[in-house]
């Protein structure tokens, strides 16, 4: 890390935080990492890991994006199965969703504003 900039490795530098990279909780030593603006989470899904429950955020806008395997997203009114690379699926506050990783998935996700 350097002043105004970083690089690395998302498996490795958000090993310690469930795979969120950059976010208000990344401790500010961290540099450009440390934001209140927005939220990156670089996920490892192996096939059958999923989140059944629903989840919302009444708060954030939230993108997930496909870079690798079949992920299925449900939303309120909805849902999509990302199966190409670059698929994704993004909503708006007050939607619940939930997500099961149909085949071993590399998903990456981004929201906004990073909340406190």
């Amino acid at each position: 890390m350097s002043d105004g900039w970083t690089a690395g490795n998302a498996n490795e530098d958000a090993a310690g935080t469930r795979g969120w990279l950059v976010g208000h909780f990344i401790d500010p030593s961290q540099g450009v990492r440390s934001s209140k603006d927005v939220e990156v989470k670089w996920a490892n899904h192996p096939a059958g890991d999923k989140r059944p429950e629903w989840t919302s955020d009444d708060q954030r806008t939230t993108l997930v994006m496909l870079v690798s395997g079949e992920f299925h997203i449900e939303v309120s009114g909805g849902s999509k199965t990302m199966s190409r690379q670059g698929d994704y699926v993004m909503w708006g506050p007050g939607i619940d969703h939930s997500w099961e990783a149909l085949a071993d998935s590399v998903v990456l996700t981004v929201r906004w504003p990073s909340a406190t």
